[in-house]
């Protein structure tokens, strides 16, 4: 029995990755974000990525991979998640926890820097507020959701939707997927060298 749960998930899994290989839409907007990223960095600006939960996760390590290493060693590029626990704790006491995205890009986005927020819900009300701060800062606004969102498609620079059934978990195996391509096409920007060998 329980391998035929293993299949069934795995097939789950694989009917929304050719959901998302067959939707000219995402497609499009994945180019889009990626984008907007190089122009970011081009012009020395930072990204912010943000999250809840499993979410929060997803930015961090897209952060990290910028600030690290993707594939291959190459030279670092400019990325934070909104994830200080210090920064978190204080503003959801004083403030509220919708407003823990928000009041960082705030404190530290410019324009010419970029936020990059993940929603599975599509709802999540502080990921809503970091873009709308980030509109009125004049920085670009990348989203990642799950489910269509009005509200945060009209904040954003390139919304990308990843509709991939009832529950969280495939939406975010699809949004590390994308994240990863997103960091290898800037990659591929900056660090042609790294690639050559795909040639």
């Amino acid at each position: 029995m329980s391998i035929q749960h293993i299949q069934s998930s795995l097939r789950e899994a694989h009917t929304a990755l050719e959901n998302l290989l067959s939707n000219q839409d995402a497609l499009t907007s994945i180019e889009q974000a990626a984008g907007i990223l190089i122009d970011t960095f081009e012009q020395k600006g930072r990204v912010y990525s943000c999250g809840n939960g499993g979410s929060m996760c997803d930015a961090m390590h897209f952060a990290e991979e910028l600030t690290g290493r993707y594939r291959q060693d190459r030279a670092a590029l400019g990325a934070t998640a909104i994830s200080d626990p210090g920064h978190m704790s204080c503003v959801g006491n004083d403030l509220g926890y919708e407003y823990v995205f928000s009041r960082y890009v705030e404190a530290h986005g410019r324009t010419g820097d970029c936020l990059l927020a993940l929603s599975t819900s599509g709802t999540s009300k502080n990921v809503v507020a970091a873009a709308r701060t980030a509109r009125s800062l004049g920085l670009k606004v990348i989203i990642l959701s799950g489910k269509r969102s009005p509200e945060l498609e009209a904040l954003s620079d390139a919304y990308i939707c990843t509709p991939a059934g009832a529950f969280a978990d495939r939406i975010q195996e699809l949004h590390i997927k994308i994240l990863h391509i997103l960091i290898e096409l800037v990659e591929r920007h900056f660090f042609p060298a790294n690639y050559l060998s795909d040639t």
